[in-house]
């Protein structure tokens, strides 16, 4: 049932692209708010592509205003008429009301974690400081940053003296940080303060009295439109005004990424650039070196980190690797032609590296679960940790000259836990973990293949109650993302047990477009492969069914951002193969996407309707131009953010309306727009219960969970 350019043409032809759904006197549906239609029409490379929607792309109109909050009162009235909705709430609410680590670092004798307590919005920052790691306080508290919890940390990093943290502050989910500096020994700020720092990049000098960091252009130094970009690397010394640090990198043009890191001595500083997720130029210098940065890798379609201890020039990099290798050089010499290979591509993609007591540390994905394997500096095998299960190292850290590795794990079912791994004596041991009432002995995870249409294998993860008796009409919920080399792995989320509590299965596949098997796996399912992405999709869903688990009528499917992009597209291709689907902060208008906020810096993902080529690919799936008259589509919630800095809302906003003029499904078309929200980054833990409960409420009551014992 797959749709593309053709049937768009014969559509557009007809002037039937968007017309409204006669009312014959057998629709049961509520009606929803009126959305007026207006008469534009592109001619892009002579394909002629309605568009009558176009006026909801201008946010800032009152009419626009008034016709989201309309959409935000019908879909209120559809959660009105659920009584369940407030145990789900309370569900939630007890199962986030618990202590949880986010993570852990080490930086000299200094060990910071973030955590919440109970139902705390954000996590906060704390220190165990000296040697005596039992004595712990609150560094910085990001929940007495407004009383509404709309002002959030966006990042940190920490002075190689460990008595300096940069971090960023920004409101209602924009990301648009502000740089400050804080002295955790006196608990006091200093005065610097830099404005523009979002996804900010700090690589500091040896004695913290400086740093390189990443800085974009206020709105006044660029044309209208361009704030977006320009991304520049510039050096700050403390106690300076931003106004005058030293411009250090510019970028080639406008969508450059660059981004500035130090070595584990904070002696030599690389820098990234980049124009495409899939490769970067890498260079380096000394950070005291005022001269040009050195090449390393330039022009090569392969991407490459790197770290410098003892003389020794460590890179990984999938040149000729497409899972990536380790190889050494000389600084003096860091061209490719002199590389030695020292740890070779292993069956599992390599994901990142660090030093640590003098060893290489390698986090290796293999079929899409972590495992950590140890080498010495000449890329000796010196074993393997053993993980607790079959799960995800979230992040890892230690002292390059130190004897100790702090890991943080998690899975589906095994809350997040920091493990102290001695690299002497080879233990592993628990130093900290999330509170949780679930016994997980009580939950099943199984890992599956099956094959796509083109005959791929595909693995995909799905979880469920032990005992739970398959017999082809569970609920299910199968979520995915495929795509920028991302990969989708188990983790823990305490909002899924009130999904399997209740008696439903929760499945997430490993598509292409992500990173779980390396370059090729990414180029899979990116550009003109995009459709590849779908089909992996829509064929784990007939997995499901064939394998027992659920039926059409009892499959929801969820998606957010680029996942946004999946579900939107594989409902429009496959409408009658799910039941329900949520759509969060979603690319939909896959023609115009690349005109707004930051989106001209994925057109090496998705490609651009400005060239010929790439505009038929996009035209093909793009799910808002693939709506169609009289097609019964699933009941869909799609939500958006009115703050969001990375997709413009209108990409919803256009969606739900021409669901709701088209749709002949008994299911319901429903928007819910936030305010004093983004994209999600940021977002405060009670917001978050809220939208949860709403998704789970509408996908039960769409399921018919609330209808049958569980």
């Amino acid at each position: 049932m797959r749709r593309g350019i053709l049937t768009i043409v014969a559509l557009a032809a007809s002037g039937l692209v968007g017309a409204a759904l006669a009312n014959d006197g057998t629709d049961r549906r509520p009606a929803p708010p009126a959305t007026r239609k207006v008469d534009v029409v592109d001619n892009i490379f002579t394909i002629t592509v309605p568009d009558p929607y176009r006026w909801l792309e201008n946010e800032d109109d009152p009419e626009v205003l008034d016709w989201v909050a309309k959409q935000n009162a019908f879909t209120d009235g559809y959660f009105d008429q659920i009584t369940q909705q407030s145990q789900i709430e309370s569900r939630l609410h007890s199962l986030f009301n618990a202590a949880r680590i986010r993570d852990y670092s080490v930086v000299g004798d200094r060990h910071f974690i973030r955590r919440r307590t109970a139902l705390q919005d954000h996590n906060v920052l704390y220190l165990r400081g000296g040697r005596n790691r039992d004595e712990e306080r609150a560094i910085i508290d990001p929940n007495t940053f407004s009383s509404d919890g709309t002002v959030a940390m966006d990042w940190m990093s920490v002075s190689p003296d460990g008595r300096l943290i940069a971090y960023g502050k920004s409101s209602n989910g924009d990301e648009w940080s502000t740089l400050y500096i804080k002295n955790v020994d006196t608990g006091q700020h200093l005065t610097d303060t830099i404005p523009r720092t979002r996804y900010c990049q700090i690589a500091w000098a040896p004695d913290s009295r400086s740093f390189l960091y990443t800085r974009y252009p206020q709105p006044s130094e660029v044309a209208k439109g361009d704030e977006n970009y320009y991304r520049r690397v510039y050096r700050h010394k403390l106690g300076r005004d931003w106004k005058n640090d030293e411009l250090i990198l510019d970028v080639a043009e406008k969508a450059e990424f660059v981004n500035p890191v130090t070595n584990v001595t904070n002696e030599w500083v690389f820098v990234s650039r980049s124009v495409d997720w899939s490769k970067n130029d890498l260079y380096l210098r000394r950070f005291d070196d005022d001269g040009p940065f050195k090449p390393m890798i330039v022009g090569e379609d392969a991407h490459a980190s790197a770290d410098l201890v003892d003389g020794r020039l460590i890179i990984m990099t999938n040149l000729d690797a497409p899972r990536y290798r380790i190889v050494v050089a000389d600084p003096s010499s860091p061209t490719p032609e002199h590389w030695r290979e020292i740890i070779p591509q292993q069956k599992g993609v390599m994901k990142s590296f660090a030093i640590v007591g003098r060893k290489i540390v390698v986090h290796l994905l293999e079929d899409a679960h972590s495992r950590m394997l140890l080498y010495d500096l000449d890329g000796k095998p010196e074993g393997e940790i053993t993980l607790p299960t079959v799960g995800t190292v979230r992040s890892y850290s230690g002292l390059w000259d130190g004897d100790e590795l702090f890991l943080t794990f998690h899975s589906f079912v095994y809350p997040t836990t920091v493990f102290r791994y001695d690299l002497k004596t080879r233990a592993l041991k628990s130093v900290a973990s999330s509170d949780t009432g679930i016994n997980r002995d009580d939950y099943e995870t199984r890992q599956v293949w099956y094959k796509s249409l083109d005959g791929t294998r595909i693995p995909m993860f799905i979880v469920h109650r032990k005992g739970l008796k398959l017999d082809g009409r569970r609920p299910t919920l199968l979520k995915g993302y495929g795509g920028f080399n991302i990969s989708i792995t188990p983790a823990y989320n305490p909002a899924i047990f009130a999904w399997l509590e209740r008696g439903g299965v929760y499945a997430s596949a490993n598509l292409r477009g992500g990173g779980e098997f390396g370059s090729e796996w990414h180029a899979a399912g990116r550009r003109d492969k995009k459709q590849n992405v779908f089909d992996d999709f829509i064929w784990a869903a007939k997995a499901l069914i064939k394998l027992g688990y659920t039926s059409s009528e009892k499959l929801a499917i969820e998606g957010r951002s680029n996942g946004g992009l999946l579900v939107g597209a594989c409902m429009t291709q496959y409408p009658s193969l799910f039941r329900a689907v949520v759509c969060q902060v979603p690319l939909l208008d896959m023609v115009r996407y690349h005109r707004f906020s930051i989106a001209r810096l994925w057109i090496p993902e998705y490609g651009s309707a400005e060239n010929p080529v790439q505009f038929k690919w996009l035209i093909g799936y793009s799910p808002y131009h693939q709506v169609m008259v009289n097609t019964k589509y699933p009941a869909t919630l799609l939500m958006t953010a009115a703050s969001d800095s990375r997709v413009n809302p209108f990409h919803a906003w256009k969606m739900t309306a021409a669901l709701q003029a088209n749709t002949k499904g008994d299911g319901p078309i429903l928007l819910r727009t936030e305010f004093n929200a983004g994209h999600g980054a940021g977002k405060p833990l009670s917001r978050k219960i809220k939208d949860q409960a709403e998704r789970f409420t509408f996908l039960m009551n769409e399921l018919g969970m609330f209808d049958i014992a569980q």
